[in-house]
């Protein structure tokens, strides 16, 4: 064999160990997905997850949806991104549409592992490196509230990204980079509601999602929690959470849960922009006890 053709056979084989190993370390994981032990469901329990999530602020149905459909987490509005275009998916029990169809362990692997029932990655776009870190209780929770909503058929949209398969495949690279995600470890220092507002803020909330800068392959910098990032759509910058006092945003952790409860209303018209109007009518919802432990422990942040 000459040295050109033995040249070329090595670079081969190199090239096909290397899809081998891409294959390897990129196949989604199979998780267990037989039924739970039974558990008592705490509906509004599921609800305040949902509301402090902002689940219907990604996942309204698009503007011009008739106003029943509007209020119900169908999907649909675009959710411009860095890396393209994503179409939130029907979370109503639609069995062909929405969530009829999948079983409660399939659910949670979604939401804690980031893979679908037909084993595909999904885009760290949803973001289940924070629900990881959740209760189980609290996902089992809002599982059985979703079930209860009515089923609205609502047919998803592919996102928008160049050579999606192997974008899609790639994600199984970058969680391997990302590692694990640790949840927040809890403060006997501290207050229960500090504590609460810590779980709520990094758990279910996921605030670090937006508000947590990233480096060059999009993974959070955990070094600086909460103290800003780009704007997933380009818009400039999230703002930092961090020093709301010190920065006189907020005198104390009283005005920012009246803040998180109002909004516009009271006057604070910082919270209607950049997509965090949604949010906030979302976590106006949510019991005054739980607002102000999140702001207990948004205001201690230095």
């Amino acid at each position: 064999m000459s040295r050109r053709r033995r040249r070329i056979a090595g670079l081969a084989a190199v090239a096909l160990l290397a899809l081998l190993a891409f294959l390897i370390l990129t196949r989604p994981r199979a998780f267990e997905t037989g039924p739970l032990p039974p558990a008592s469901a705490d509906l509004a329990n599921g609800e305040l997850v949902f509301r402090v999530g902002g689940c219907l602020a990604c996942h309204a149905a698009p503007a011009g949806t008739p106003g029943a459909e509007r209020a119900l987490p169908t999907g649909g509005t675009p959710l411009p991104t860095p890396v393209g275009t994503f179409y939130p998916g029907n979370l109503t029990p639609d069995r062909e549409t929405g969530l009829g169809g999948w079983t409660e362990a399939e659910f949670l692997t979604a939401m804690v592992h980031g893979v679908s029932p037909d084993r595909r990655h999904y885009f760290p776009a949803f973001p289940y490196r924070a629900y990881a870190v959740a209760r189980s209780e609290d996902l089992r929770d809002l599982w059985a509230y979703l079930r209860q909503l009515p089923a609205v058929r609502a047919p998803g949209r592919a996102a928008e990204i160049r050579l999606l398969p192997l974008a899609r495949r790639t994600v199984g690279l970058w969680k391997r980079l990302a590692g694990d995600p640790r949840p927040p470890a809890a403060d006997p220092a501290q207050s229960a509601a500090w504590n609460r507002g810590a779980y709520l803020v990094h758990g279910p909330g996921h605030c670090g999602e937006c508000h947590t800068p990233r480096n060059l392959l999009r993974i959070r910098d955990e070094r600086r929690a909460l103290a800003g990032g780009a704007h997933p759509a380009g818009e400039g910058k999230v703002p930092s959470l961090r020093g709301l006092v010190a920065r006189h945003r907020y005198k104390d952790a009283a005005e920012l849960a009246l803040a998180l409860q109002f909004g516009e209303t009271l006057g604070y018209d910082k919270l209607a922009s950049g997509g965090m109007g949604a949010i906030q009518t979302e976590l106006s919802q949510l019991p005054p006890a739980e607002l102000r432990a999140i702001a207990e422990y948004l205001v201690s942040l230095p």
